[in-house]
């Protein structure tokens, strides 16, 4: 199939970009990278009056450590953020899922933040974004705001986004503590069946888990060993509410969470 028609914007600045999209509301879509959008459009699943084309602007072309923390642009392709010397010190985590995120091909074409926005539930970065707890900058003509991880990711593809913002970047604490992931998938670069990721904090761990609720989840456990750690994860795999599908099944999710959710667990608190 082929999309339906729909007027071209190719912003020469971010407050045209904005401008727009205030005007249009929900009748505009901001497109990046394109990776998601473009199915979506072909399909028809999307049809929106107007696209927004903000992938000329440098503005949001960057990647930015200051105070601790890594923001990514709206602009930066996820083979950029892969690319960027610093990744393996400040983002470890990313560093660890970056590569399970599609293939090159994908990568070089989508932006981090065109994931985040677009919220598959199986998709890796917002899983990333979720256990490192972080922050999505959101902006609109009339205000800028910055929204929790936790907050932001509202149920299957659905964020707390309005119709007039777009989100002009990410920020991610840099990441020095100890971190794991690991990802199931028919292929690897296909979304994931269950994907983990664990993250010490003060007094304990915190283990996410996409692929399996509508939207990545994240719980914070104190240091349990034997039993006690086994008893929290199938608590937590049951939690989820995980359903059959064309992938796997519920039990096989709930499976994997416990298994892999133990093994990351006692591979960030030796």
């Amino acid at each position: 199939m082929k999309p339906a028609a729909f007027d071209y914007v190719r912003a020469e600045h971010l407050d045209e970009a904005l401008d727009v999209l205030g005007r249009e509301g929900s009748d505009a879509r901001i497109v990046a990278g394109g990776q998601s959008l473009m199915a979506m459009l072909n399909m028809r699943l999307a049809k929106p009056k107007t696209l927004i084309d903000i992938m000329r602007l440098p503005e949001l072309a960057r990647i930015e450590r200051k105070a601790g923390t890594v923001t990514v642009g709206a602009g930066v392709r996820q083979a950029s953020l892969l690319d960027w010397p610093e990744l393996g010190r400040s983002l470890r985590l990313a560093a660890m899922a970056l590569p399970w995120t599609g293939h090159a091909q994908t990568r070089s074409r989508g932006t981090v933040c065109g994931s985040i926005a677009h919220a598959d539930p199986s998709a890796e970065l917002p899983l990333v974004l979720r256990a490192l707890g972080g922050k999505v900058h959101l902006r609109s003509a009339r205000r800028r705001r910055r929204v929790a991880a936790k907050d932001f990711f509202a149920g299957m593809m659905a964020t707390t986004r309005t119709d007039e913002e777009l989100i002009e970047a990410v920020s991610f604490p840099a990441d020095q503590t100890r971190c794991a992931f690991r990802e199931v998938a028919r292929r690897h670069g296909d979304f994931a069946i269950v994907a983990c990721a664990a993250v010490a904090t003060g007094d304990g761990v915190r283990l996410a888990v996409g692929g399996v609720a509508d939207m990545p989840v994240a719980r914070d456990f104190p240091r349990l060993e034997g039993s006690a750690l086994d008893d929290a994860l199938n608590g937590f795999a049951y939690e989820l509410d995980a359903r059959d599908d064309v992938h796997a099944t519920a039990r096989y999710r709930r499976d994997l969470v416990r298994m892999i959710g133990r093994d990351l667990v006692r591979e960030v608190l030796p």
